[in-house]
Formats: structure tokens, sequence, C-alpha cells
């Protein structure tokens, strides 16, 4: 089971089977479970803290472990073989990455903050799969959701202008986060910009023209207010 979630770059896209495998199943809150806490993968995972850009494994080790994120948030990426980064995706609490039938994870992963995860080894989590076949199609279920929404996605911003990228960027977050107008954007404009295959200085134009037209506003401590939702949604299906 392989999720694509990567919001497909422009100039230079990662080929599909190069994506990553990552899913919001099941999307926990972002605390340590209680001791009677009925969750199935919270028995076979260890708990393991990252601190600021601290290596969560690299492209080609090998995939013997599955992650779920508690907190923090953490960046998947490419480098292109030209030595351009391609991020790949986002993950927040609740989110699993590793979950694909490669050997070798065919990406990077680093964390923006400092990040709990719950790390799951592969042969455990195979096992408890073939003896939970429920969980195994809760799994599955969410798994082919992701991939055709990242599909879809990766679509669409192939077709969208700067602003219009960044408009769905927001969005997405706000969707994801579930709570309030306010989102957190602890990742860098870098960051950003290697994420929607934008320049650096293309997106924070793109911040600015947001906020002169009073459709976001910046908050201190790296959170963006959307202040009109429906209009950012407007923007964002331009295309």
């Amino acid at each position: 089971m392989h999720a694509h979630t990567a919001i497909a770059a422009q100039p230079t896209r990662v080929p599909h089977g190069h994506q990553a495998a990552v899913m919001a199943m099941p999307r926990v809150a972002p605390s340590r479970p209680a001791a009677n806490d009925v969750d199935p993968l919270a028995a076979i995972a260890q708990f393991r803290v990252f601190d600021r850009e601290q290596s969560i494994f690299a492209e080609g080790e090998a995939a013997d472990t599955v992650f779920r994120v508690v907190d923090g948030m953490i960046r998947l990426y490419k480098l292109l073989p030209d030595g351009r980064r391609q991020i790949i995706g986002f993950l927040q609490a609740g989110d699993m990455v590793g979950l694909a039938f490669a050997d070798r994870y065919l990406y990077s992963a680093e964390a923006i903050t400092a990040s709990t995860v719950q790390r799951i080894p592969r042969c455990q989590l195979d096992a408890l799969l073939d003896a939970q076949p429920a969980l195994a199609r809760r799994l599955l279920s969410v798994t082919t959701s992701e991939l055709v929404a990242a599909q879809d996605q990766m679509l669409l911003l192939g077709r969208k202008s700067a602003l219009e990228k960044l408009a769905s960027f927001l969005l997405a977050l706000s969707r994801r986060a579930g709570a309030g107008r306010a989102i957190a954007l602890p990742m860098s404009r870098c960051d950003i910009a290697d994420h929607l295959g934008l320049t650096t200085e293309t997106v924070s134009r793109g911040f600015t023209k947001l906020k002169t037209s009073r459709l976001i506003r910046i908050l201190d401590g790296g959170r963006v207010e959307l202040l009109d939702a429906e209009a950012l949604a407007d923007l964002a299906e331009c295309a």
C-alpha cells in the first residue's frame, strides 16, 4: 500500500513511483496514548524525539521501519539529479510514512520542528495486519483515498499560477488543521517554494499579495490567519 501525497512541482516532477507513502490513519491526538487506549499500533511502537532539522531517515536506507507522527512537523524530500530539492510533502500529527513495498526508502525525511514520532518495525506491522484484517482494510482504504486526492492535486497544480498554488497550499493546511482560521507554518519560505515548484522570492511575493489583498494576515510565531477562505478558494480554483 503506497499513498502519494506530493504536490506536484513545476518545472520538474518526481515520477509517480518515487512519491511518498504518506497516510493520515489513524489521525491521533498529539500525545502519547493512554494505557487503556485501544490503539493496535501503539503496542508495537517505540517513541523517539527528533530535534529540529534532524534526519529521520535518508533515501536509499533500508525501509524496515514505519513512522507515525505524534507531534511536530516533518518534511519529505528528494534530491533531483541537478542538485535541486523537491519537497514531496509535510507530515503532521497522525500522519504515517514508510508504508511502501520498496525495500529501501525512496525519499528522505527531516524534522522541521522538534518532533515526536512512533517507530513501528515493519516486520511487526506486517504481522499485526495479518492478524487484524480489519486494520489492514482500513489502512488500504485510506491509502487509496490519499492516492486519488494526491493525483487530482498534481493535475490541478500543474495548471495553476504561483498565487493559485500558494492559495491551494494554505487551504490544504487549513483543512488538515480542522479548527479556526489560524494555521501553523513552521516550514520556511524556501521549504514552501521547493514544495510548490517556485522560487523563494515568488513565494514571498505571493504572501505579500495575499496580505495586501486582505485574504490573509501574518501572525507571530510562524502562523497565518485566513481572513477570507472563500476568496482564497475562488483564487485556488481559477486554473
